[in-house]
């Protein structure tokens, strides 16, 4: 009889249990940590068309040692109790890591939602949204939703007005989510973020030289083979940047109609040109293509490093001894099980843990918030003064030296922030601060192996330190 995956959720606490030897903390204090504080299941009827569906859905808030809660809606027919309850359990190790002051949550709606109409749609996410209002699992200081696999702007902008309806007179209502189109009090960069913070985290740990030399590849990203599994936000700004701002090779791409592969390299912007225009990556100029039923082979090609961009479990005891990646970097949340982890590891792979790697969106989304309760967009008051400062830095070099600098480069250099440059900015210290506290406890103490266990001590230390700080526990 085949053995059964280890569950999603499992492997969360697997991995919570493998790094909780090495904090020193009390059971209690663990224990607290670990489990998730509050479960909200929820069914409730919406008429599509000339019948009533029966809507299953969840939100999950993990951790309140900081509010609010914070962490995405996810719309999929895979939704389940667990996997939310996984998913939020991520999220508050995931704010840990980067320094975010929210605790962990997550939602789900179990529909598919490619089988409904903006429209049906709509109905389903107001309906959803009113069943958070109503039990107390949203607002701005209590529980921030935002994107997730099969959501997006649109449905974050559904949610805000969902929530003003009910809230008319709070002027903090915009923070009640994040991930809202810009022109709806959202913030740039959002869209992008978690694919930007991935090129981040991978290019920071290919920097690192005694950490390539040990698996044989040359210290920086530029020239690196790299294939990514799934083509969704995540997965398309990843090959995108990766490829453009990290100068890698992306030799492989797989999606749900299959699978292609270019020892070359394929260019990512004609290669989703030709989805956009044909629907399938299938058939696209230059690349040996695999079918549907194949499509988790690209998991197996050889490259440098392995991006994993789509659902959780898809590398399991099954497939783990057929990686031949060097770096796995976990750009989906859970794509490999424990069990699995434990193959890679023997095997000598590094993997860069989702809870640090995908980090990038609630990141951004936290810049957003901040944005959202400040009322002001980024950079506005001090755009304008640095511009003229730096004018005058540069016309008082010109009479000095004698040198006239171009009006080309007197754009470039007197230029001020603008808000993307500013979330760009926050969002690259961000990550490049958090792997090296990461890799400073790797690093410092000799019984942590690998990068998840690292990141995971850092986490529930931090955490710990809140809930110390408010004197529940000695």
């Amino acid at each position: 009889m085949t053995k059964q995956p280890t569950s999603f959720y499992q492997s969360v606490i697997n991995y919570f249990d493998k790094a909780a030897v090495h904090t020193g903390l009390p059971d209690g204090l663990l224990e607290q940590i670990k489990v998730c504080n509050s479960v909200y299941r929820v069914n409730f009827p919406v008429k599509i068309g000339d019948e009533v569906k029966v809507i299953e859905a969840y939100r999950v808030q993990h951790s309140q040692h900081r509010t609010p809660t914070k962490g995405g809606i996810r719309y999929s027919n895979h939704v389940n109790q667990e996997e939310v309850m996984a998913l939020a359990s991520l999220m508050t190790f995931k704010c840990a890591i980067v320094n975010v002051p929210f605790g962990g949550a997550k939602g789900g709606v179990k529909i598919n939602p490619w089988d409904y109409t903006p429209e049906q749609l709509e109905k389903i996410t107001r309906r959803y949204t009113t069943e958070l209002v109503r039990r107390n699992f949203i607002g701005p200081a209590i529980d921030v939703p935002a994107p997730d696999y099969g959501t997006g702007p649109r449905e974050m902008a559904w949610i805000y007005d969902t929530y003003r309806a009910f809230h008319d007179d709070e002027l903090d209502a915009a923070g009640c989510v994040t991930g809202k189109p810009v022109n709806l009090n959202g913030i740039q960069g959002r869209t992008e973020a978690t694919g930007r913070g991935v090129l981040y985290g991978i290019r920071e740990t290919c920097a690192v030289k005694e950490d390539m030399a040990r698996l044989g590849l040359s210290p920086g990203l530029e020239g690196k083979t790299v294939v990514v599994q799934g083509l969704g936000n995540v997965g398309s700004h990843s090959c995108t940047l990766l490829q453009d701002e990290g100068g890698a090779k992306i030799i492989g791409v797989s999606e749900v109609e299959g699978a292609i592969y270019n020892p070359n390299g394929i260019d990512v912007h004609a290669m989703l040109r030709f989805r956009q225009e044909t629907g399938s990556i299938i058939g696209f100029p230059g690349a040996t293509s695999l079918g549907k039923e194949d499509r988790r082979k690209v998991l197996e090609f050889e490259c440098d490093i392995l991006v994993p961009a789509a659902l959780e479990n898809q590398i399991t005891i099954e497939n783990a001894s057929r990686i031949k990646a060097k770096i796995i970097a976990e750009a989906a949340n859970g794509p490999i099980t424990s069990e699995a982890e434990e193959v890679l590891l023997k095997a000598g792979k590094l993997i860069i843990p989702d809870i640090y790697l995908n980090a990038g969106g609630v990141t951004v989304s936290y810049f957003e918030w901040l944005k959202n309760l400040a009322h002001v967009r980024l950079g506005l008051m001090e755009k304008r003064f640095n511009q003229q400062i730096n004018d005058e830095l540069v016309s008082l070099v010109e009479r000095q030296t004698g040198r006239t600098v171009s009006p080309q480069e007197r754009k470039v250099i007197v230029r001020g922030a603008d808000e993307i440059d500013l979330v760009r900015s926050g969002l690259e210290e961000t990550m490049i601060n958090s792997y090296h506290e990461i890799r400073d406890v790797l690093v410092g103490n000799n019984k942590v192996e690998d990068m998840r266990t690292a990141a995971f001590v850092c986490a529930i230390n931090k955490i710990s330190s809140d809930y110390m700080a408010m004197g529940i526990f000695p």
